[in-house]
């Protein structure tokens, strides 16, 4: 996705009553950092703030005294009855540094028999900060009840790679509720000889 820069001040006051202050002008608090050097407190245009980070895994880039520093976004505080940002911690990422992240899961398409439900709403990848996608569609078409769909059989972009196990199911097929599952020929068997 493409770069989102956002231009910042620096914060010289700390403190809820500072905050409220910051916010009150339109702004938003934010603290950017990495491991080894001492965080940097920026303020941010609340409203350019509020629509990039309507993107998953947007990176940023902040500009700083005419410096510009690449950022993701990894912890966001919102207000939830107004929909407002509260305060944003920001990871500070180099270009082609590889970074761990999660990426929200959908199901794309219908299953042939059943019903598909996600057994994780996300998958933890790990990718070039630029490189992130937003989602990961699972196709489930032509899938039948019983069947699962395992993080290996997924096809994820060029340049990302999965974190959890190869073997994790992403995603069920289910009969839907109410329903007798479909039999097997394995479970009628099964069945056949309970019944003698």
């Amino acid at each position: 996705m493409a770069e989102i820069v956002l231009k910042a001040a620096q914060r010289t006051e700390f403190g809820k009553g500072a905050a409220r202050r910051t916010r009150r002008a339109g702004l938003v608090p934010a603290v950017m950092h990495d491991r080894s050097e001492s965080p940097i407190h920026i303020s941010l245009p609340g409203h350019d703030a509020y629509l990039a980070l309507r993107h998953v895994n947007a990176v940023l880039t902040i500009e700083l005294d005419g410096e510009q520093t690449l950022t993701i976004a990894r912890e966001i505080q919102r207000d939830a009855l107004k929909d407002t940002l509260q305060h944003i911690d920001l990871q500070i990422v180099k270009r082609g540094e590889k970074i761990e992240a999660s990426v929200p899961l959908h199901i794309a398409g219908e299953p042939t028999t059943g019903l598909a439900i996600l057994d994780s709403q996300e998958l933890h990848v790990r990718a070039e900060a630029t490189n992130v996608p937003e989602v990961i569609s699972i196709s489930v078409d032509g899938l039948n009840e019983g069947e699962t769909v395992r993080i290996a059989d997924l096809q994820l972009p060029e340049g990302v790679e999965a974190v959890d196990h190869p073997d994790t199911n992403v995603v069920t097929i289910t009969s839907p509720q109410g329903e007798e599952p479909a039999l097997t020929p394995e479970t009628e068997a099964t069945q056949a000889f309970s019944e003698e």
